[in-house]
């Protein structure tokens, strides 16, 4: 249904150029049709072998194969639900609430064909010093570094379109939101690829370290966006000023203290871990036992916790400023041209 509304809008358009945005929504919907129904490819076994119902089925994969095809839309589900539709929203909610053009459209293609390509065949990193062919383990490592460069010029693209109005910020606690989102996205496709290298992710994998590098990109990255996306359409689709600004920059810094608090202590978290994994007596034998290393993390497990009920308060302020928005806040005639209006 959602592709039969894209192409039919790009059907019935009278602007002939596609902006970029649309060129990720094509790609978000294409990309999660193909991972799905490759991935659950199966063989009828009552068709094919005589056995059991006619309804019934296996999975055309197995073993090795299975892994690798799990993965690869393990990986490309990440990239086509939580990356690509979140770079096609700041791409279009950033230059409306700025009233600043995109700094670079060339900039913004390079990078989505840079991203097309090369995303599909990072997924083999999550299967390091596995039974999986070597060379498909070092295409995994090597596309998941190449990777930072289409990542990082989309955000980089959407820090520079603020070139000049750097002073927004101040004064408009959705483009923050925006921006700092953009500066996540950067941590977190960094911190990614750095973990997909053999030597590092030996340490890093089955480590809290690696939900970290997930939280600082959904919370973040993803969290931060969403939140600023339906912050600007509700003005406009209920003609009334967002309710407080206050509270929503009350908001902002709750939620990024929470992140830094979540996100860092299980860095730290993970790096402990899997030193003390590796960890070894002058005999060889380990140093520690498994419950050592839990005990050692409670705090951490505490900051992490104390993040999270921040983030969520943070949610639930939002929350509480939309619905007030919709029902109390002041009634505006016209739809704002670009920056929101909102109460102070």
């Amino acid at each position: 249904m959602w592709g039969i509304s894209i192409f039919g809008l790009i059907g019935i358009r009278r602007e002939k150029t596609l902006y970029i945005s649309m060129w990720y929504f094509i790609a978000t919907f294409l990309g999660v049709a193909m991972l799905y129904l490759f991935n659950n490819m199966a063989v009828p076994t009552y068709f094919v072998a005589g056995m059991g119902k006619w309804y019934h089925s296996v999975s055309m994969y197995a073993g090795t194969n299975d892994a690798m095809v799990q993965w690869w839309y393990g990986h490309n589900a990440v990239a086509f639900v939580f990356t690509v539709p979140i770079i096609a929203m700041i791409y279009y909610f950033l230059p409306k609430e700025s009233g600043q053009p995109v700094f670079s459209y060339k900039l913004s293609l390079l990078s989505f064909w840079g991203l097309m390509f090369v995303y599909l065949w990072a997924g083999g990193h999550h299967l390091l010093y596995s039974t999986v062919p070597d060379w498909v383990q070092t295409m995994g490592s090597i596309f998941s570094v190449i990777l930072i460069l289409p990542s990082w010029g989309s955000a980089i693209n959407m820090l520079l379109t603020m070139k000049g109005q750097w002073g927004q910020l101040k004064e408009n606690p959705l483009i923050k939101f925006m921006i700092f989102a953009s500066t996540f996205y950067m941590l977190s496709t960094l911190e990614g690829p750095i973990q997909a290298i053999k030597s590092v992710n030996a340490l890093a994998h089955f480590t809290d370290w690696i939900p970290g590098h997930v939280h600082d990109g959904t919370l973040g990255w993803v969290g931060f966006m969403t939140m600023a996306a339906l912050y600007h359409m509700a003005p406009r689709m209920y003609k009334r000023e967002l309710y407080s600004k206050k509270l929503m920059e009350s908001q902002f810094w709750i939620q990024t203290t929470g992140i830094v608090m979540y996100f860092s202590s299980m860095w730290i978290a993970g790096i402990t871990q899997g030193m003390m994994w590796r960890a070894t007596d002058q005999y060889g034998n380990l140093a520690y036992s498994f419950i050592d290393t839990v005990t050692v993390l409670i705090p951490y497990y505490a900051l992490r916790a104390t993040g999270g009920l921040l983030y969520l308060i943070g949610f639930f302020m939002f929350a509480y400023n939309l619905y007030k928005t919709m029902t109390v806040s002041k009634a505006i005639e016209r739809e704002p041209q670009n920056a929101s209006p909102m109460a102070a």
